[in-house]
């Protein structure tokens, strides 16, 4: 709704205010509990997940929850130009898997550490 208002209140030709009704809506915040979590995934799977966090300023656990939550009613958690973002990012960190290799996955040994030359 545009109204014109000018001084105390009154109508007025000068200045335009606009008024928005009804679109100040809360959004309520759900509160729960979160739990520190020790999973493992693919190296570079993770690194395209945490550089897709932190380009749109999220944690890479509020990211995962957003995901999974569409996942779960079968919506898609992302925009075309977050799917391009995407895409850019598998390049830069040369991630060629897509979802048919998902249940196809098996862990290498990961290499010992090299041990120090003080320690030895």
């Amino acid at each position: 709704m545009l109204a014109r208002v000018g001084r105390r209140g009154q109508a007025d030709a000068c200045t335009e205010v606009l008024w928005y009704i009804n679109t100040m809506v809360e959004d309520p915040k759900l509160l729960v509990e979160r739990v520190q979590t020790g999973v493992r995934m693919e190296k570079r799977l993770l690194k395209v997940l945490k550089a897709f966090a932190e380009f749109h300023d999220m944690t890479l656990g509020d990211l995962l929850e957003g995901i999974v939550l569409h996942a779960f009613d079968g919506k898609l958690p992302f925009n075309p130009a977050s799917i391009e973002r995407i895409q850019e990012l598998k390049r830069f960190y040369d991630f060629d898997l897509d979802s048919s290799a998902s249940h196809r996955l098996k862990e290498i040994k990961a290499r010992p550490a090299r041990r120090r030359a003080a320690d030895k």
